[in-house]
């Protein structure tokens, strides 16, 4: 187990370079997250809950970004429009001509710069994404659900900022595939809650200018949110047996 995780995690083997590993891991799932969160804050009814655990995800975002030691002046630039765009797309009202029709390519765009420039720090293992990639799916999942289309980086096309769910689920398959199932219940775990969440993912449709889920049944962004966030969770949990 240890071998087969140290394929995937070298930082859990260098702890010269442990911080950075899981602080470019963090970085990416919480920018992910609180636009997630905000997402959710709209598109069910401005419920106080879901702003307030965006507000927890940006502080947990910022006290990622304030405490790496190797951040250059364009993370930091990038952060703080990232945490201005999500907070003014809160502050805009409940009817849907509150919100700019443009604002949703703003968020798209402030979420994709951030994590682009997390992406170049050195150091940056692109091995171990898999979280950030189930995050960002997740992403383009609510935003479809509530706000229309999300912009993928089109720039970067072998990353998975410019992916939807076309790529990302095999990619995703893929990593999974990588770890013995059998010898680890966590791992076990992990892919069984994956199998469950890839059916909604996939069920996006994203190459349709439509907004109708592939089967034609409705979103279901809450419980995708959710499946989501346990599975990145018990993903970051794994440790070396």
């Amino acid at each position: 187990m240890v071998v087969l995780l140290a394929c995937w995690f070298p930082a859990l083997l260098n702890p010269a370079h442990a911080q950075t590993f899981t602080a470019l891991e963090s970085m990416q799932i919480h920018a992910n997250r609180a636009t997630s969160s905000l997402l959710l804050y709209r598109g069910e009814g401005f419920q106080k809950a879901h702003l307030a655990r965006m507000e927890n995800d940006l502080k947990s975002l910022a006290d990622t970004v304030d405490s790496f030691p190797g951040a250059r002046n364009d993370l930091h630039q990038l952060h703080q429009i990232l945490q201005t765009t999500l907070r003014e797309g809160a502050s805009f009202g409940r009817e849907e001509d509150d919100m700019p029709w443009g604002w949703p390519l703003q968020m798209s765009k402030a979420l994709r710069d951030f994590l682009t420039a997390v992406r170049s720090q050195q150091g940056a293992d692109v091995r171990a994404e898999l979280p950030a990639k189930v995050e960002y799916l997740t992403v383009q999942y609510l935003s479809r659900a509530y706000v229309g289309s999300f912009e993928t980086a089109r720039e970067q096309p072998d990353t998975y900022l410019g992916q939807d769910e076309r790529r990302l689920v095999p990619s995703i398959d893929e990593q999974l595939a990588a770890l013995d199932g059998k010898s680890n219940a966590a791992i076990a775990k992990l892919k069984t809650r994956w199998e469950f969440l890839k059916v909604a993912l996939e069920d996006m449709n994203s190459g349709n200018n439509s907004f109708n889920t592939a089967s034609g049944r409705a979103f279901a962004p809450i419980m995708v949110d959710r499946h989501a966030r346990s599975l990145s969770n018990q993903w970051m949990a794994l440790a070396p047996d």
